[in-house]
């Protein structure tokens, strides 16, 4: 994980999939779980994410302030297709779906 330890409060940059990985989304969000949770449920059924069934997620970063993962964002978003999927495969080689890292066992 890509971490930036300034700030005492949890922001992250994220990137999600699709099931067969062929569309990339990049958020931000100060919940990674309850954003994850929005994208698997389609909270908001006419977005991008909902209509692509994108909700897999392939690379995070960390940050403590948010104007830091927000000009992050940023960047990511204005990277080209390649580069973005060049950014995940240094992160995650296998390009594993990560969700398991940050949902709440049953239990």
């Amino acid at each position: 994980m890509i971490e930036y330890t300034e700030g005492i409060y949890n922001f992250y940059v994220y990137i999600i999939t699709n099931k067969n990985k062929t569309v990339i989304y990049t958020g931000v969000t100060n919940d990674i779980r309850r954003r994850l949770k929005e994208h698997r449920e389609k909270r908001n059924p006419k977005s991008f994410t909902a209509r692509y069934n994108v909700e897999f997620l392939v690379y995070y970063e960390h940050f403590g302030w948010i104007q830091l993962a927000i000009a992050r964002e940023k960047e990511i978003k204005n990277l080209s297709r390649n580069l973005k999927l060049d950014l995940i495969k240094i992160f995650n080689p296998e390009f594993e779906f990560l969700n398991g890292h940050f949902e709440i066992p049953m239990g």
